[in-house]
């Protein structure tokens, strides 16, 4: 008789983590021995639930990771990676670098991976910023009304903010590729090493099947994912969904787990993490 095991399962309501999902919530992708039970929220609540060690398997901004590596291992599959691309500060006028360091910026989350990334291009520690957190979705609004002069972008809006007449201050994924020659580390799961060896081997199995299925019957995902793209046009949705969920996605590879080497190396080095993680893959 096969035992079931019930596994939570948190992610995002984003298109991106939709679309790679979408094995998983339509049943396609399925086993015996395992069912998830899916717990949406954004990024900044799970990175806050998972300090606490509440869910089996979760998306966490890579930031997260130092402070959960106690409680949680990376998985190789389901990583977000900015190729040359990734958050953006934006504002109402044009600002240099140096004026961010002492302007109001909306941030989504202090975990976040976008602002780890701010603070290494700002060469500051968050102590030293003027920062509000935000919601993600309210920061464009936040910085068109003049309560915050700056915003830190992740998700849709960094393809429409422009529509709005912000101007980009950075890309941090082009920064910091110009400055490694390497993808920026955005966000990835993590399962809980409470749950025994063998069912991390078959639920990681399960998520890497999740996110191929869904790249080999694009249409049909990404009709899903549409639910969560937030009245984001289709044509603009499809473009963001395939900026984040690709090769690194089914696997991070040697150029991703050099990339988050670096990216941990350099935060730890700054004085921006509390500890050099090892990079543990189950």
């Amino acid at each position: 008789m096969i035992c079931m095991t019930i596994v939570t399962l948190g992610h995002s309501p984003d298109a991106d983590d939709a679309f790679m999902f979408y094995g998983l919530t339509s049943g396609k992708i399925t086993n015996p021995e395992i069912t998830f039970r899916h717990v949406i929220q954004d990024i900044q609540s799970l990175n806050q639930r998972a300090l606490k060690g509440e869910f089996d398997v979760t998306a966490v901004s890579f930031h997260a990771y130092p402070y959960l590596v106690g409680n949680y291992v990376l998985l190789p599959c389901g990583a977000s990676m900015g190729d040359n691309y990734g958050p953006v500060v934006i504002a109402r006028e044009q600002l240099a670098r140096e004026d961010i360091v002492h302007t109001r910026i909306a941030i989504p989350g202090t975990l976040t991976s976008a602002f780890l990334a701010l603070m290494l291009w700002l060469e500051r520690p968050a102590c030293e910023l003027n920062y509000i957190v935000v919601p993600f979705d309210q920061i464009v609004g936040k910085v068109i009304r003049g309560e915050s002069e700056a915003g830190l972008l992740i998700h849709e809006a960094q393809l429409t903010y422009q529509d709005c007449g912000l101007k980009c201050i950075v890309d941090l994924g082009a920064w910091w590729k110009k400055e490694t020659g390497l993808p920026l580390p955005l966000g990835g799961n993590v399962i809980h090493r409470r749950i025994p060896k063998n069912k991390r081997t078959i639920i990681a199995a399960l998520i890497r099947e999740s996110i191929q299925y869904a790249m080999r019957n694009r249409t049909e995902a990404i009709a899903y994912a549409m639910k969560f793209a937030r009245g984001t046009p289709l044509e603009l949705a499809t473009k963001f969904i395939g900026m984040y969920v690709n090769n690194f996605t089914i696997d991070l590879g040697n150029i991703g787990r050099q990339a988050l080497k670096v990216f941990f190396d350099r935060a730890y080095y700054a004085g921006l993490i509390p500890l050099l993680p090892s990079i543990e893959f189950d």
